[in-house]
């Protein structure tokens, strides 16, 4: 009697976790609906015992890749320099730099190769940085802090990208003049609240951000934070003629937990 309740609460916990899953995916901090492929594995594993091994094996495998993405390059640092590390980092991410007073760009292949030309130059440091569509977190974000004089960072549609990614930016404050954060499906409101100490930001591009849920009192907020800085990627009206009123502002204690964020982070 003991092995069939145990199969059946088993199956009844996988059940649990799936629905759990499925709802995570499709609630108003994550708007967008799961993929057919998603429902389809969702299904299957109320089933087969099998399917929910491939959906823990697959989530398993993302995690790994995306910490193997963001190792720290600290005997590199040691060995060859900080600059020639946060090279080495943002290609093997498939991103792009430039270093400063240079025009040409470093960038990989489709195949991901790419020249190690910048090893002849151990001392230039890296003025402008494409990380468009790769894996970078904060935990990578580690390798690219050395650059002090960092003045453009594109992050458009970097699925790590998150609030303590943007609260540990503040260490750019002195030099960041242009940000791109479009298509970050995980920042909030609360992260662009941490962008306060980037002064020297001329262009802040916040176009297609799905958990702000206001977005034109948002662009109305950083302006008056950021005086001197450009906001690009939203209207006024946007988010602001619907039927509720508006719930996302920056008060103090978001302004708060920013700064907090990073503090505690370092």
């Amino acid at each position: 009697m003991s092995a069939p309740m145990l199969c059946q609460l088993r199956r009844q916990c996988s059940a649990v976790a799936c629905i759990t899953v499925a709802r995570r995916t499709y609630t108003p901090s994550h708007p967008t609906p799961p993929s057919f492929f998603n429902r389809v594995l969702f299904t299957l594993n109320k089933h087969f015992y099998e399917v929910e091994h491939l959906i823990n094996w697959s989530s398993w495998l993302k995690n790994k890749v995306i910490r193997r993405k963001n190792v720290f390059y600290g005997y590199t640092q040691k060995k060859f320099g900080v600059n020639v590390a946060a090279s080495y980092y943002i290609l093997g991410l498939g991103g792009s730099f430039r270093f400063a007073d240079q025009p040409e760009w470093f960038r990989p292949d489709s195949r991901g190769k790419f020249s190690y030309d910048f090893l002849n130059t151990p001392n230039s440091t890296i003025e402008e940085i494409d990380l468009s569509r790769t894996l970078i977190n904060h935990v990578g974000l580690e390798n690219i802090m050395s650059q002090t004089r960092l003045r453009h960072l594109r992050l458009q549609a970097c699925p790590e990208v998150d609030d303590w990614f943007l609260a540990r930016l503040h260490l750019f404050g002195e030099t960041m003049e242009e940000l791109d954060l479009s298509q970050c499906s995980r920042i909030t409101v609360g992260g662009l609240a941490a962008l306060q100490h980037l002064r020297k930001l001329r262009r802040l591009n916040i176009s297609s951000l799905p958990r702000l849920k206001n977005p034109g009192l948002i662009r109305i907020l950083l302006e008056e934070m950021l005086p001197h800085c450009e906001i690009i990627g939203v209207d006024y009206e946007q988010g602001l003629l619907q039927a509720e009123p508006p719930t996302e502002t920056f008060t103090e204690d978001s302004v708060h937990a920013g700064s907090l964020g990073a503090s505690r982070r370092l």
